[in-house]
């Protein structure tokens, strides 16, 4: 049993319903990139997504496009995302999955990103492009060294490609909340709602919800029926926000203790 599979064990235990933010990695560059991933573990994030930088990231909105570029300038480069991985996975322990296109994945060489994300602590991939043959092959491979290929679903997926997916499944399923890219928004509609009880048909597996979230009603809006709500383009957007006379780790530490801050729990180093 994975990282990924003992979180979800233990927030089902402990009632609990679990967070996951997403931070592009290298932004705003590498050696803030850790100490930011590292803040969201200790501040309460149960499972961190880690973007991996990419020229044409088709299902991001603005803000994580503009982010990508901004580690793309500075040269970040997947094998940087996974030494920001491992650098991480030294001292704590909550699971990370790296988020990206399969270009990346495939120039660097499947089998020897296997390995390599096996080292450095990567508990899943998710591949937001990657086609159902691709995926069923992909998924085997990182399976051999206990990597779980995260499932990806929309609103305007179909029963039948449904329940394909959620057969070949693993970690949980990502459920998102409307068609369109990523983005932060006001208000939820009920898409994402009818999608998970869609998606519970054909999985026991955990499902997650992301696109749209950024505040702490959403986010308790979400735990009313997904077991995890998955929070991106408002994250980054705080990272935006420094500069010279501005601190990175501290917009991120404060803007998600204003999203948690009765469900903080103690720091994860080990």
């Amino acid at each position: 049993m994975n990282r990924i599979a003992k979180t979800f064990d233990g927030l089902r235990a402990s009632g609990r319903k679990g967070f996951i933010p997403f931070v592009t990695a290298g932004d705003p560059d590498l050696a803030t990139s850790v100490s930011i991933v590292e803040t969201l573990a200790n501040e309460g994030a149960d499972i961190i997504e880690l973007g991996v930088p990419f020229s044409d990231p088709m299902a991001d909105g603005p803000t994580i496009q503009a982010s990508s570029q901004r580690a793309l300038t500075q040269g970040v480069q997947l094998s940087d995302v996974l030494e920001i991985a491992r650098e991480f996975r030294s001292r704590i322990e909550t699971p990370l999955v790296l988020f990206g296109y399969l270009n990346p994945f495939m120039q660097y060489g499947i089998e020897r990103f296997r390995d390599d994300a096996a080292r450095a602590g990567i508990d899943g991939v998710l591949v937001t492009d990657i086609v159902d043959c691709e995926a069923a092959e992909m998924s085997d491979r990182l399976a051999e060294k206990d990597i779980d290929l995260i499932s990806l679903v929309a609103p305007t997926t179909t029963d039948e490609r449904l329940a394909n997916i959620a057969g070949r499944a693993r970690g949980f399923v990502y459920a998102v909340s409307r068609a369109g890219v990523t983005g932060a928004r006001d208000e939820m509609s009920s898409t994402a709602e009818t999608l998970v009880n869609r998606v519970r048909k054909f999985t026991d597996l955990p499902v997650a919800v992301g696109f749209g979230i950024s505040t702490r009603e959403q986010i308790e809006g979400t735990w009313n029926y997904a077991d995890a709500a998955v929070v991106g383009s408002a994250i980054v957007n705080e990272i935006s926000k420094a500069d010279g006379d501005g601190d990175a780790v501290d917009l991120v530490r404060q803007y998600v203790r204003g999203l948690l801050p009765q469900f903080a729990k103690t720091p994860t180093g080990i």
